[in-house]
């Protein structure tokens, strides 16, 4: 543990000296040195507008988070369980895997109007598919052993469902999450700059305008922060734990 928080801090310092070499050589505006980047980043926050724009995009990912990965994984369950099902809605599933998540987005605002249900079905739309995927997999290898072995001991539908498919299942689930969670965001910022007066995407668009790139690059550093601490407190532990039954 101690030795990879020293390759992180090691790898994190070289890309410091890195971004400071480079600004330094090109000396320009276009890349500010790092210094210049958290003095931004210092001011947005005792502004209060990036902790308003962050809660805002947050608030976002958590709905449109929830929102993916319920439908998506009842969705890839059934899938998974029902051959039948499966081959008919195969088809469907490839084209909206291959529908470009800018195209989605702007249909849902040109269907629904530039309202925040709107923004949020257009990254649940672009998310759903992958967790079908993924969940599908994850049903489609379960165990049938055990399934017959919970069966012929009489377990029930909830054991079942808690002692045998659950445990075999979490891991795939852990799987869509984290993966979902680093094209959630990505998605959202489109979302917010193209139809959204508030949020991390739209206050980006503003600093795009004003070619700004210190904005735009203390704002990136700050959903990074963020976005790593979700990972690193809540979904790595989740993670471990969903792996531990293999052991």
């Amino acid at each position: 543990m101690r030795s990879d928080l020293f390759y992180h801090a090691v790898s994190l310092i070289a890309l410091l000296l890195l971004w400071q070499g480079a600004a330094v050589l090109f000396d320009t505006n276009l890349l500010p040195t790092p210094l210049t980047v958290a003095r931004v980043l210092i001011a947005e926050i005792e502004s209060g507008q990036l902790p308003y724009n962050l809660g805002v995009t947050l608030a976002r990912l958590a709905v449109s988070f929830m929102l993916a990965m319920l439908l998506g994984t009842a969705i890839g369950i059934a899938l998974g369980r029902h051959s039948r099902l499966d081959r008919f809605f195969d088809g469907w599933l490839i084209i909206f895997l291959n529908i470009p998540a800018l195209v989605t987005i702007i249909l849902c605002y040109v269907w629904f109007g530039l309202v925040e249900a709107a923004a949020i079905l257009a990254v649940v739309f672009n998310k759903v598919p992958n967790v079908v995927v993924t969940l599908r997999e994850g049903t489609r290898a379960l165990d049938r052993n055990l399934l017959d072995m919970a069966q012929s001991y009489r377990f029930g539908q909830w054991k079942t469902l808690r002692h045998v498919i659950w445990p075999q299942l979490f891991p795939f689930i852990m799987a869509a999450a984290r993966t979902g969670l680093a094209l959630i965001w990505k998605i959202i910022l489109v979302v917010e700059l193209l139809g959204r007066s508030n949020g991390m995407g739209y206050q980006l668009h503003l600093f795009f305008q004003m070619f700004d790139v210190a904005g735009i690059l203390a704002y990136t550093v700050a959903f990074i922060i963020v976005i790593q601490l979700i990972e690193s407190a809540l979904l790595k532990p989740l993670d471990r734990r969903a792996r531990r039954w293999r052991r």
